[in-house]
């Protein structure tokens, strides 16, 4: 799924836990650990394109056919990033050390989740790497038809809670820790 949507699903969901746990949950962190999995991936080498495109070293920000084969550490990176594996270890780590569940970390979660079953092909998500390589092949995110209904439940969901926020004062806010 597109790093937005990843964003806004994550804002529905932080906000639905909110209501249901008695700890606070910061959302601009639940939703940057909603789309760590793919900033952790590609921001390294977008970054660096776009410096050989402003410097004149490429004439396009799109790798070729003739491009040497210099990002092939970012498939290791976005295993990494989008396994259960990897973020179930992290989340019981950061637990520890913290003494208590990290709930803005689940963002994560969700965003290997949702992958799953929006990655098909060479993106298709190794969700048990390093242990296995095996990747579901679901459907196309890029497809007119998913975004349509995608962004079309996300539009639905956020009026939803619009409205139930301006009924309901303390709707959205953290539920008080007691």
């Amino acid at each position: 799924m597109d790093i937005v949507a990843h964003a806004l699903w994550t804002t529905v969901a932080g906000t639905a836990v909110r209501h249901r746990v008695r700890q606070r949950v910061h959302l601009g962190w639940a939703v940057f650990w909603g789309v760590f999995p793919d900033v952790f991936s590609f921001a390294i080498p977008a970054a660096v394109r776009i410096w050989w495109y402003a410097s004149g070293t490429t004439r396009s920000l799109m790798p070729d056919a003739h491009s040497p084969q210099r990002f092939q550490y970012v498939w290791q990176l976005y295993y990494c990033s989008h396994s259960m594996l990897v973020f179930a270890a992290v989340f019981g780590v950061v637990w520890v050390v913290a003494g208590r569940p990290v709930l803005e970390l689940l963002g994560w979660g969700l965003h290997i989740l949702i992958d799953i079953f929006t990655h098909r092909g060479i993106f298709a998500i190794h969700f048990l790497w390093p242990v296995s390589s095996y990747g579901f092949d679901g459907m196309r995110w890029e497809n007119p038809w998913f975004l349509a209904v995608n962004y079309g439940m996300l539009m639905v969901v956020l009026g939803w809670m619009w409205a139930k926020a301006r009924r309901t004062p303390e709707y959205g806010k953290p539920a008080p820790i007691r």
